[in-house]
C-alpha cells in the first residue's frame, strides 16, 4: 500500500502542544499477532470438527472476542455457547504467544520515540487483560502510562468506550488524540470518541477519510507527523 504520509517539518511552531495523546491499538498495529489469533481460532473449531474457511478471517478482525465466537458459532453451527468458545480460543492464543511476538515494522522506534519526548502515551486493546500482560513483555510496558482491555470497559470496540476511557485517563480531549489502528472496527472506535486516526491496515482494508490517514506502516511515522494530525484550533 502506497503511504500518504505528507511531508512534514522537524517542528512545528507550536512545539506540537496541540497533540496531548497517542492511544495505540495492540494486535495488527504494534504486534504482528493477527496469525496468531487465527491459527487459535482455526485450531480451536478443527478440535470441535470445524475448518474454517479464510473467508471468514477479514470478518472476525479487530473485533471483540464475543463478537468474533458468536460470528463463527454461526457460521459453523459448531455446539458450544459464546463464553466457553472465547475462554477456549483465548487459552490458545496465549499459549501460541507465551514465546514472545514479533512487533510491527517501526513500532519499536516509535514506541521508544514517544517515551523519551514524554508523549502521553496508553495501549487501547479489545484483548483481554491476561493477553495483553503477556504481549506487553515484548513490547515493553514502560512505554504505555497504562493500558485499556477488552475485558475491562462496558462496551469494547467498536464502541467508543475504550477510546474515550483512555482519553479522559489521561486528561485529554480526543479531538487532540491521535489513535493508531488497524482494522475498521477500531477505526470506528476512535472515530466514534472523536479521535484523530492514522490507519495502518494489516489484514483488511482501510480507506481513507476525513479526519483518517492511512499509511502503509509505521516506519515513516514520528513525533513531528502524528503532531501534524492535530490541526489548528483543535
Amino acid at each position: 500500500m502506497t503511504s500518504t504520509i505528507p511531508a512534514v517539518e522537524e517542528s512545528l511552531p507550536d512545539g506540537g502542544s496541540r497533540l496531548q495523546a497517542v492511544l495505540l491499538d495492540m494486535d495488527g498495529t504494534l504486534v504482528d499477532t493477527e496469525d496468531f489469533w487465527w491459527e487459535a481460532e482455526r485450531s480451536v473449531f478443527a478440535d470441535l470438527g470445524h475448518d474454517l474457511g479464510e473467508e471468514h478471517r477479514e470478518i472476525v478482525v479487530g473485533g471483540p472476542m464475543s463478537r468474533t465466537a458468536a460470528y463463527l458459532l454461526s457460521v459453523t453451527g459448531a455446539r458450544v455457547g459464546v463464553p466457553q468458545l472465547s475462554e477456549m480460543i483465548d487459552s490458545r492464543f496465549a499459549e501460541l504467544i507465551s514465546r514472545g511476538v514479533p512487533t510491527m515494522p517501526g513500532a519499536g522506534r516509535l514506541l521508544s520515540e514517544l517515551s523519551a519526548h514524554g508523549v502521553p502515551t496508553a495501549l487501547v486493546s479489545a484483548s483481554h487483560r491476561r493477553i495483553i500482560d503477556i504481549v506487553l513483555r515484548s513490547l515493553g510496558p514502560e512505554h504505555f502510562r497504562f493500558s485499556v482491555a477488552g475485558d475491562e470497559v462496558t462496551r469494547t470496540k467498536p464502541h467508543p468506550e475504550p477510546y474515550l476511557t483512555a482519553a479522559s485517563r489521561l486528561g485529554a480531549h480526543p479531538s487532540r488524540c491521535v489513535v493508531v489502528e488497524d482494522t475498521p472496527t477500531g477505526v470506528a472506535a476512535a472515530e466514534a470518541a472523536g479521535c484523530r486516526v492514522l490507519a495502518v491496515p494489516s489484514v483488511a482494508p482501510v480507506s481513507s477519510a476525513p479526519d483518517r490517514t492511512v499509511v502503509g506502516s509505521l516506519e515513516g511515522v514520528d513525533i513531528p507527523f502524528l503532531r501534524s494530525l492535530v490541526p489548528a484550533g483543535h
